[in-house]
C-alpha cells in the first residue's frame, strides 16, 4: 500500500484512507488464499470488529455466577457470544483446509499455519495436536496481533504529529540510516527503538494487561490481596508515574536514548507487555508488526495536519 502510494506522488495521506492494513502485515504469518485474498481480509475484519464488541459486552453471570447467565441470554449476549464463536471457527478452519486442500506448489514462505500441520503429522511429536489446537493458535495471532498493533502506530503517529520536532528528527534519521533502500526492513527495525519505547510507555498496548487471579493470600505495601482476587496491573499508570520518570506526561522518546531500560518485562517501570512467565508471547512479533508499518510511514511520506488544522485539536 506505502509503495502505492509513492508511486502514484499521493504525498497527502489521512487515516480515512489507510496506508497500510494490519491483516496484510499478519498474512506473512497466516497466508490467506491469493485469489481471494481481499475478501478474506476483509471478512476477517468484519469479524474482528464484532469481537471488539463483544470483549467491551457486560455479562452479568461475571458478577452474578448464579443468576447473571440467565440475563445474558435473556437480553441476547449469549446469542450473539455463540454466534461469533461460531463465524470465527468456521474462519480459521477455512484457512486451515486452504493450506491442507493447497493443490498447486506453494511458492511463498511457509507461515505458521503451514508449521503446525506439520508438527501434526508427525509421528514421533511427543503429544497430539489437534485442529482445535491450531485454531487456537490462529486465533491468538489474529486477534491478539492485529488492532492491538494498529492502535500502537496510529498512537505513534498521533504523538508524532503533536510534536513536529521529534516527527522531523526522526525522520532525517530513519532517511539517513536507511538511504536510498526504498523500504524498511526487519533489520533496519533497531533504528527507532526509543521512538516505540516512548510510545508504549504513554499508551501501552493493553494499559491493564491481562488480570491474574492470586493463588494465595498475600500483602503487598500493606494492602492484603485476599486468595483468588482477580488482580490488574495498571501499565498505563505504571509508565507515568513521576516517582519513575522525569516529565511523565512528556512526549521525549530521547529519554530512551542511552537508557538500558527496555519494555520486555526487566524494567518493572515499563511493562506494556507484562512480565515474569506470563508476559505477551507474541511481544516480539507484536513490536515488529508495530516497528514495520511505523518505519515505513516516517521514511517514505512527510506528514501534516489536513485542512491547515492545529495540532492542539489530535
Amino acid at each position: 500500500m506505502i509503495k502505492t502510494r509513492i508511486a502514484k506522488k499521493e504525498l497527502s495521506c489521512f487515516w480515512e484512507k489507510p496506508v497500510f492494513s494490519e491483516p496484510d502485515r499478519t498474512a506473512q504469518i497466516v497466508q490467506f488464499n491469493e485469489y481471494d485474498d481481499e475478501q478474506q481480509v476483509t471478512r476477517f475484519n468484519e469479524l474482528l470488529l464484532q469481537c471488539q464488541s463483544m470483549f467491551a459486552t457486560f455479562f452479568y453471570r461475571d458478577r452474578f455466577p448464579l443468576v447473571g447467565w440467565l440475563l445474558d441470554v435473556l437480553n441476547g449476549s449469549m446469542a450473539r457470544l455463540e454466534k461469533n464463536f461460531k463465524d470465527m471457527d468456521e474462519f480459521y478452519q477455512e484457512l486451515i483446509d486452504e493450506h491442507v486442500n493447497r493443490t498447486e506448489p506453494n511458492n511463498k514462505q511457509e507461515d505458521m499455519v503451514d508449521i503446525l500441520l506439520k508438527i501434526k503429522q508427525d509421528s514421533d511429536c511427543s503429544f497430539e495436536l489437534t485442529y482445535d489446537h491450531i485454531k487456537a493458535v490462529i486465533m491468538n495471532i489474529l486477534l491478539g496481533g492485529t488492532e492491538t498493533s494498529a492502535a500502537t502506530v496510529v498512537w505513534a503517529m498521533t504523538l508524532l504529529m503533536k510534536n513536529p520536532k521529534s516527527l522531523k528528527k526522526v525522520q532525517q534519521e530513519v532517511r539517513n540510516a536507511i538511504g536510498n533502500k526504498g523500504k524498511v526492513h526487519e533489520d533496519d527495525l533497531y533504528k527507532l527503538h526509543y521512538l516505540k519505547q516512548e510510545t508504549l510507555r504513554l499508551y501501552p498496548i493493553a494499559p491493564l494487561l491481562v488480570p491474574r487471579e492470586s493463588r494465595d493470600r498475600c500483602v503487598l505495601n500493606g494492602f492484603e490481596i485476599p486468595k483468588k482476587t482477580l488482580v490488574y496491573v495498571n501499565a498505563w499508570a505504571v509508565g507515568r508515574d513521576p516517582q519513575c520518570w522525569d516529565r511523565p506526561q512528556v512526549f521525549e522518546p530521547e529519554r530512551f536514548m542511552g537508557s538500558s531500560v527496555d519494555y520486555k518485562g526487566t524494567d518493572f517501570e515499563l511493562i506494556p507487555f507484562g512480565s515474569g512467565r506470563r508476559v505477551c508471547p507474541g511481544m516480539s512479533l507484536g513490536a515488529a508488526t508495530v516497528e514495520v508499518p511505523l518505519s515505513n510511514l516516517v521514511y517514505s511520506f512527510d506528514w501534516e495536519m489536513p485542512g491547515g488544522q492545529v495540532r492542539s485539536i489530535l
